[in-house]
C-alpha cells in the first residue's frame, strides 16, 4: 500500500488510473456551475456530494475539480495515517468523526464496491497528571455526544494492557467502539470513482489564478494544465479545498492582502504546509502488544499503533513550533525518530527499546496556523466561494462529514447534518481561535 513507503507509490498510481478510468483526467471545460480546487479527500468527497445530492434534487448540477497532483504522490490524504477517533475537546470534531465513522464502516452502501480495510482497534490516549482532568472532561462531552471510551488510571492501564509502562501516566482514555483506522487510499478513489459515475469531471491543473465580475465577486479561475497554455475556467461557485496549499491559492484571490481596500480581505487564510514524518518499525522485545494493540497516544504526542499482520508497527510524533523541518521536499529525517521519537517509544513500551526501522515517509498537514482546526464555510467577502482547509493533520476522518456540509450549504443554504458554524471564517475576522486540545 502506498502508506507503507515511496518504493511502493508506482503500484499505487497504476491502481489510481485503473479506478479513475482515464489516466490523463478529464479534458478541461470552458465552465461549470461548481469548480473544486483540490481533488484529494476534501474536494473529492465535496465533488461525491454535491453529485449525489444534486441527483435526489432534481438539479443538474456540473461539478469540476481541479487537482495540481494528478498522481496524488505529495497529496496528504494518501500520506496520512487513515485514523478515525472521536477523542476531541471540541463538539464539532466529535460529530465530524462520529459521522465518518458511520460512512466508512458502511462505505461500500455509500460508494460501492470499495474495501477501506477498517480496522476497529480503538485509540489509547494518555495523559499525565497535568492532562488528566481535561482529559476526563473530554473524554466526558464525547460520550455524551455518542462516542463509546472509557477512562483507566495506573492500576487499571497496566491490567489492560501488559506491554504498557504506565511511569508519569496518571490517566488514559481508551476507545472501546467507533474508533480506528483506515486505509485513506481506498476512500479517495471509493469518492472520486462514485463522483465520476454521478457525473463529475476530474481535470488535471493547477490554479495560478482567478477572475472578476464587473461587481468585484469571483467568476473565472485561470488552470494551468502543464502544456505550456493557461485556460480560463468560468464558474458560479467554487469550493477550496486545495489541502496545504489553500492558503496559497486564496492569496491568489487577494485574500489577505494586507493593501486590500476591505478589511475583511486582509484576513489571510492561516493554511500552510508543515511535513510530518511516519516511521514503520519492528522489534523482537519481549510482552510486544498484541493485534488488537490500539493507537497510542503518549503524553508528549508521540504515537504508535499495529501495521499489518507482519509483526510491524508505525508510528512518529508532531516537532514543536521550533522543530518545524522543512516543507521544500518530502524527504525523511531519519535522525528525527532516533532523537524524537524512540525515546518515548522506548520508556513507554519496554518492547520497544530495541527497534529497526523498515521504511518511513513523509506528508503534509495543511496547517492552520490560527488555531489548528478546520476553516469550513462560506468566505465572508465572497459569496460564491467555500472553503475546507486547515484541518492539521485530522482532515482525512472527516473528510465525509465536510464534504457533505459542503454541499448543504451549497444547494440548501445551510448546514443541516452537523452545525459547523463556529468553524467558519467569521472566526479568523473576530480573532475568535476555536482551539482543539486533542491534535495528535
Amino acid at each position: 500500500m502506498l502508506r507503507l513507503g515511496r518504493v511502493l507509490r508506482s503500484e499505487a498510481v497504476r491502481q489510481l488510473r485503473h479506478l479513475s478510468g482515464k489516466p490523463g483526467g478529464d479534458v478541461l471545460p470552458q465552465s461549470c456551475d461548481v469548480l473544486i480546487i483540490g481533488g484529494g479527500g476534501m474536494g473529492a468527497s465535496s465533488a461525491f456530494w454535491l453529485k449525489s445530492r444534486a441527483q435526489q434534487l432534481g438539479k443538474n448540477l456540473r461539478v469540476l475539480v481541479v487537482e495540481r497532483d494528478s498522481n496524488y504522490t505529495s497529496a496528504s490524504t494518501v500520506l496520512s495515517v487513515g485514523g478515525v477517533r472521536q477523542q476531541f475537546s471540541l463538539a464539532e470534531n466529535i460529530q465530524m468523526s462520529l459521522y465518518g465513522y458511520n460512512f466508512i464502516v458502511n462505505s461500500q452502501k455509500h460508494l460501492g464496491d470499495v474495501d477501506v480495510c477498517y480496522q476497529p482497534n480503538g485509540y489509547l490516549i494518555l495523559a499525565s497528571s497535568k492532562g488528566a482532568n481535561d482529559l476526563a472532561q473530554n473524554s466526558k462531552l464525547q460520550n455524551e455526544l455518542g462516542a463509546r471510551n472509557e477512562l483507566l488510571g495506573q492500576e487499571a492501564l497496566r491490567r489492560r494492557f501488559p506491554w504498557l509502562s504506565t511511569v508519569d501516566v496518571e490517566l488514559g482514555c481508551h476507545g472501546l467502539d467507533k474508533e480506528g483506522w483506515f486505509d485513506p487510499w481506498a476512500l479517495l478513489m471509493g469518492f472520486k470513482r462514485q463522483a465520476r459515475s454521478l457525473g463529475a469531471n476530474f481535470a488535471n491543473g493547477d490554479v495560478v489564478g482567478f477572475e472578476w465580475n464587473s461587481s468585484g465577486g469571483l467568476s473565472g479561475a485561470v488552470v494551468d494544465s502543464g502544456d505550456g497554455v493557461q485556460r480560463t475556467v468560468k464558474f458560479e461557485t467554487c469550493v477550496l479545498a486545495a489541502g496545504a496549499h489553500s492558503g496559497q491559492v486564496a492569496r491568489l484571490a487577494n485574500i489577505g492582502n494586507p493593501e486590500a481596500k476591505e478589511e475583511v480581505l486582509r484576513v489571510a487564510l492561516p493554511v500552510e504546509p508543515r511535513k510530518r514524518y511516519v516511521y514503520v518499525f519492528s522489534t523482537q522485545g519481549r510482552n510486544c502488544p498484541g493485534m488488537a494493540t490500539p493507537l497510542t497516544v503518549d503524553p508528549d504526542g508521540t504515537y504508535f499503533r499495529r501495521d499489518g499482520l507482519c509483526g510491524n508497527f508505525l508510528g512518529g510524533r508532531s516537532p514543536n513550533d521550533d522543530e518545524e523541518p522543512d516543507c521544500s521536499t518530502l524527504d525523511v529525517d531519519h535522525g528525527y525518530f532516533e532523537s524524537d521519537v524512540w525515546p518515548t517509544l522506548a520508556n513507554r513500551v519496554p518492547a520497544f527499546e530495541s527497534v529497526k526501522v523498515q521504511s518511513s515517509w513523509a506528508g503534509y498537514y495543511d496547517h492552520n496556523t490560527f488555531d489548528a482546526n478546520g476553516i469550513i464555510g462560506r468566505h465572508p467577502h465572497y459569496s460564491n466561494l467555500f472553503i475546507a482547509a486547515g484541518f492539521s493533520g485530522h482532515g482525512i476522518q472527516q473528510t465525509p462529514a465536510v464534504g457533505r456540509a459542503i454541499s448543504e450549504l451549497i444547494l440548501d443554504g445551510r448546514f443541516s447534518t452537523i452545525d459547523l458554524t463556529r468553524l467558519g471564517y467569521e472566526r479568523l475576522v473576530k480573532n475568535q481561535p476555536m482551539l482543539e486540545t486533542n491534535i495528535v
